[in-house]
Parts: C-alpha cells; sequence; structure tokens
C-alpha cells in the first residue's frame, strides 16, 4: 500500500486525495563502512527509485498537489525553479502525465554540467519556458500575462506548500513501516538537504506521527531567502496544524514532536555553488554506496553525514537520496530553440 497516510487516517485521505504517481515503498539499503577507523551501518533511503518515469523526493509531493490541481479544475501547472530544476523537470513531466500543460518559471544558476539537457528536456516535453524576472514587480507583470484566465494550479518552487510536505508525512509512515517489518534498523539520525524546506519537515512530522523519534538532520543548500529557521519551523507549524484541522485523529501537538535539526554550515558560497566537503562526499559516495549523488543538495547531505561520522560514531544513521536516479530521455541532438525559451539561456548549451 502506497498511501500508508490515508489507510491511518481515512477522514484526511478522504480531505486530501492524491494521484498516484509514485511507485512505494522505496527500498532501504544497508552497507557497513570504515570511517575514522570504525566500522559503522550506514542506511540509505533510496528516494532516487520513487518514480517509474523519474525519481526523487519531488515525485511524492506531486501526488498531492496535482491531485489539488485536478480538484480546482485546472487546465494547466505552473512553477519555478532554477534553470537545471529536478522539481521543474519532474512537475513537466508528471503535469504531461497526468493531462495538464505546464509552464516553468526558470531562473539563471551557476554553471554546471547537466543544465542544457535540462532544457532540451522542457522543449522536448512542450513546456512553456520562460525567464523568472529579478524583481518583485517584473515578476508580478509577468505572472499576470502568462497566468491569468488560463485556468492556471500554481505549485510554488519546490512543492513546498503545506500540502506538498505531506507527501513526506506519507514517506515518514512508509520509514516506520519498514522498520516494523523487520527491513531497516530504526536510524538514529536521518541525512537530508533542506532546498525549500517541505521536504524535511513533511519527514519530522511523519515520523513523529508515527511514533519515531528518529532526529532528521536537515542540511541547507539554499540560499536564506528561500531557506532559513524562522521559515522552517513555520512551515512545519502550518502544515500539522492543517493536517490537524482536516483529520482531528491526528495529534493538535504533532509540531511540538518533530524532531528536526536545522544546520546551515554545509551550504557554501551559495545554491549551486559546490565545496571541496562536496566533491569528496560524492566520490566517496560512489566508491562506498554505489550512489551518484550531485552537488547541489545530495552531495551537500552527504558531506554532513561523513563530517559528523568523521568527528564521532553513531548508532544506525540514514542518508535519504532525494535525487533522481531513473534515466530522463532526452535528445542530446536538439537544437535549442530559442522561440520557445529566452535567448539569455544559451549560456548553459554546450
Amino acid at each position: 500500500m502506497s498511501n500508508l497516510l490515508a489507510h491511518e487516517f481515512p477522514v484526511l485521505g478522504k480531505r486530501v486525495p492524491i494521484i498516484e504517481l509514485c511507485s512505494l515503498p522505496t527500498p532501504v539499503s544497508h552497507r557497513s563502512i570504515n570511517i575514522a577507523g570504525r566500522s559503522q551501518l550506514v542506511l540509505v533511503k533510496r528516494d532516487d527509485l520513487s518514480g517509474i518515469e523519474y525519481g526523487g523526493n519531488k515525485v511524492r509531493k506531486l501526488e498531492y498537489l496535482l491531485a489539488r490541481a485536478r480538484q480546482q479544475n485546472a487546465r494547466r501547472i505552473a512553477t519555478f525553479g532554477a534553470v537545471g530544476s529536478n522539481h521543474a523537470v519532474a512537475t513537466a513531466l508528471y503535469a504531461g502525465i497526468s493531462g495538464f500543460e505546464c509552464t516553468c518559471f526558470l531562473a539563471h544558476q551557476s554553471l554546471k554540467p547537466g543544465l542544457g539537457k535540462a532544457l532540451r528536456f522542457h522543449q522536448q516535453q512542450g513546456t512553456e519556458i520562460l525567464q523568472l524576472a529579478p524583481s518583485r514587480r517584473e515578476r508580478v507583470a509577468l505572472f499576470r500575462r502568462y497566468l491569468q484566465g488560463r485556468h492556471v494550479s500554481v505549485i510554488p518552487f519546490g512543492g513546498s506548500s503545506w500540502l506538498g510536505s505531506v507527501g513526506f508525512v506519507n514517506a515518514g509512515l512508509e520509514l516506520a513501516a519498514q522498520i516494523r517489518a523487520g527491513e531497516s534498523p530504526c536510524p538514529a539520525r536521518i541525512y537530508i538537504a533542506l532546498g525549500t524546506m517541505g521536504t524535511a519537515i513533511g519527514l519530522a512530522l511523519g515520523l513523529a506521527l508515527a511514533g519515531i523519534n528518529t532526529e532528521v538532520q536537515a542540511i541547507r543548500v539554499t540560499d536564506l531567502q528561500y531557506a532559513n529557521k524562522k521559515a522552517t519551523q513555520r512551515l512545519l507549524a502550518k502544515c500539522a496544524a492543517l493536517l490537524h484541522h482536516y483529520d482531528p485523529e491526528i495529534p493538535a501537538d504533532l509540531a511540538s514532536r518533530a524532531n528536526l535539526v536545522y544546520r546551515d554550515e554545509f551550504v557554501g558560497s551559495g545554491y549551486g555553488k559546490t565545496t571541496p566537503a562536496t566533491e569528496n562526499a560524492i566520490a566517496y559516495a560512489a566508491d562506498h554506496f554505489d550512489l551518484a549523488l550531485e552537488s547541489t543538495y545530495t552531495g551537500k547531505a552527504m558531506a554532513a553525514l561523513l563530517g559528523d561520522l568523521e568527528s564521532s560514531g553513531s548508532d544506525n544513521i540514514m542518508f535519504w537520496n532525494t535525487w533522481n536516479s531513473r534515466p530522463l530521455a532526452v535528445d542530446e541532438t536538439l537544437r535549442p530553440d530559442f522561440d520557445v525559451m529566452p535567448r539569455s539561456f544559451e549560456r548553459y548549451f554546450d
């Protein structure tokens, strides 16, 4: 059963439906490593396999967000991200599968491999590609021009609204069920990237709802305007309050039970900018865990895990892989069409 939240809280399930997109549960792998002269068990939650067409953390959120769009009789989904945003790619893909058109407002980012591939995917998919304007005034004008009168459902950056976060409340229940079934030991700590906050806060709430006191180490990887300690606590409280509102069987004090640790010492000089610790963590994960990570999100979360293990041992710990490992079918020979995307995006193509 993929929707454990609806099964355990049927009133919530009726009031907050989903479109089934995920292939759940995602597996937990176990690896023993030697680090700092100690043997250490590291668990890996393989959310890179969360969807058949495309994996990663965004698919869990989209199950709820696209269901709400369908309830609203929307015809088009609009969302936001950086040029290489996995969230934008996942949204465009699953919006299309679910029968919606899609508009993505994309912001410039630091050059790195894969950005041209993401833009080619959007062109191939038929995504309406627009450059996200830098100022609030320009953004308002842009949104009015492209969103008004088009039956649009808007999904925020990273899918991180209270509703998107519910996808990871369900993920917390999923892990608890795997622990009860003997598929995974109960981890003392889980390391997960904190981008737009919804994934980490949803997971912390889901574990608390299941009675699991595992510490969620939320490793900030984005700029403070998108993720900070105060905003993280605010989103956590809002999600918990609305869960209780929609189903009073969910405890009113759920937010106070969540065990979330906010950390920002691994972000480096900003979003999408790698660090030596990140590059070392990516190489280590490939060698010791057979994981392909990237430098924007998962590499920084792995750097935090390894840094903590270097300084002190731990009981069972878990790395939650939020990236996608499914192959994305993109025609690499597709010539960029600057009639359908901004000319300023030319810099991202080889």
